[in-house]
């Protein structure tokens, strides 16, 4: 079986979540970079990392690396590569996105139009033609230049895995789900344990929880692109992905698992992607200020994406809401909490010093992922089943 290097790219500061979900899979770690791992696998590894893996925005097939400093090397070293193996006679192909950092070469749009210009020269050669009609399918490519190395891999994926179709209607600042699903599985939350979102806007974080919890696959129900490249990837390969995930869903599983709003529209909405994911029936919605958070139970998760203030207005209730908010975390009995926010005097208003602290970029955004933990539960007696 051929092995190649495949690229996932990830949140900043969530390297080690989306190392250890590739390594459950199976598959071997080749490099760990900031934002990004590298794996090898068969050609069949597009198929289950597009499918089961949960926090990473797309996967990459990782075509060459070399060093450039000119953009006649970049161009000679981008020809040389064996394009013929990967791109059809019909294929479409362009590069979406090109970044450099810390490189010679730093005009993105001239790396963009001299790898495809290379492409072009390499294919006509190979194919005997003087003319691409690019009538087939789709090939995007991403080019990445990092201290003069160049990258260059196929986009398998399309249409970012932060969408999984479930998420028709969204709040005012949403998390992404592939940093909710790493924030979740970062934590030492398991299915059997409590977990409350306080502002759980249009659900993601307890949508996300509850398909971790009946072991939903979070590209069960969608498409990708790389389905289309039968040059490259057999059908059966999709199918044999697909049904993996299917025989692996437990929609029967006890949770509790709750998400709260004090806009009655937006937990609306939340009930509505929950039940677009399927998992409506293990998660309770309810409109509730963040001052009537409660709950009987010891042991839980407060796991939240509060509001960090954009405008002015908007930040100058933030004391008092932050206020409430760590004044309910402290009646709540041996819970942990782990609270993702921009906002820079979250600990401040809290009330207490996150035992952990680590910093993540949503998007363009640099955010802070506060940790604090709560003592653990005694452990099961002996012979209780694992859940």
């Amino acid at each position: 079986m051929k092995t190649y290097e495949w690229i996932a790219p990830c949140h900043f500061g969530m390297e080690a979540v989306l190392k250890k979900e590739i390594q459950d899979l199976g598959y071997e770690i080749s490099q760990v970079e900031d934002g990004r791992v590298t794996f090898r696998g068969g050609i069949a590894a597009a198929c289950r990392a597009n499918v089961f893996v949960r926090t990473t925005e797309r996967i990459l097939l990782k075509i060459g690396t070399f060093p450039a400093l000119t953009f006649e090397e970049l161009f000679d070293r981008t020809k040389a590569l064996c394009w013929e193996d990967y791109i059809p006679k019909d294929g479409r192909f362009w590069v979406t996105k090109a970044t450099s950092v810390k490189s010679k070469l730093f005009s993105t749009s001239d790396i963009q139009s001299l790898v495809k210009k290379a492409i072009v020269e390499r294919l006509k050669e190979r194919y005997h033609i003087s003319w691409f009609a690019e009538s087939g399918q789709a090939y995007p490519l991403r080019v990445f230049l990092l201290r003069d190395q160049v990258t260059i891999a196929l986009d398998t994926t399309g249409e970012s895995l932060h969408r999984r179709g479930y998420r028709r209607l969204t709040s005012k600042a949403p998390i992404t789900e592939t940093l909710a699903a790493a924030i979740l599985l970062f934590s030492p939350w398991k299915r059997d344990r409590i977990l409350v979102d306080p502002f759980c806007g249009s659900g993601t974080f307890p949508i996300e929880a509850a398909m971790i919890a009946a072991r939903m696959a979070p590209g069960r129900n969608r498409t990708f692109l790389a389905q289309e490249w039968t040059n490259l990837i057999p059908r059966e390969d999709w199918k044999k992905a697909f049904a993996e995930a299917d025989d692996l869903v437990d929609s029967g599983v006890k949770t509790d698992i709750q998400g709260y709003d004090i806009d009655a529209e937006i937990v609306a909405s939340a009930r509505e992607n929950a039940k677009e994911a399927g998992v409506s029936h293990l998660i309770h919605f309810q409109r509730r200020p963040v001052n009537e958070l409660s709950h009987p139970k010891k042991y839980g998760f407060l796991i939240t994406n509060p509001p960090y203030g954009e405008r002015l207005a908007e930040k100058e209730k933030l004391p008092a809401l932050y206020q409430e908010l760590g004044e309910r975390f402290a009646s709540l009995d041996c819970w942990s909490a782990y609270i993702i926010t921009a906002y820079e005097d979250a600990e401040k208003y809290l009330g207490r010093k996150a035992d952990k602290n680590r910093k993540i970029y949503n998007g363009m955004m640099k955010a802070y992922l506060y940790q604090f933990l709560g003592p653990k539960p005694p452990k099961r007696e002996r012979g209780e089943e694992e859940r």
